[in-house]
């Protein structure tokens, strides 16, 4: 098998071990600050999204609350509803407007439909 030089590489690539027989000290130069601002870069990056993970866990935290104080509200609301249906249903067994036969007279009323018709 033959075996083919760097210099006679059609791509002209040297490929990553390659770059390290003929790198000048400025490609190193700038290899080091490049890693450098990547690694800044990507320390930056974490920072922001844990950033924003630790936004998300405050904001659950409080819609949690939130949720809790709109359940212990329903729970109240349900029982004065309750509360109140119950003395409803007693005071009708002896409102005298509910008994008073003379309030189940019909009495005539205007048809809402009737008032948009045209004439």
């Amino acid at each position: 098998e033959e075996q083919v030089l760097p210099a006679e590489r059609p791509w002209g690539a040297l490929g990553s071990q390659g770059a390290q027989w003929d790198s000048s000290p400025e490609d190193d130069d700038r290899k080091v600050r490049r890693r450098e601002k990547n690694r800044v870069a990507a320390q930056r990056s974490r920072k922001k999204q844990t950033q924003k993970a630790d936004k998300l866990h405050e904001e659950y935290e409080c819609l949690e609350q939130e949720n809790t104080v709109l359940r212990r509200e329903i729970g109240k609301l349900t029982e004065e509803l309750k509360h109140l249906s119950e003395a409803l249903k007693e005071h009708e067994k002896m409102c005298p407007l509910l008994l008073c036969p003379m309030n189940f007279v019909p009495v005539p009323r205007p048809d809402p439909v009737a008032g948009c018709l045209p004439r």
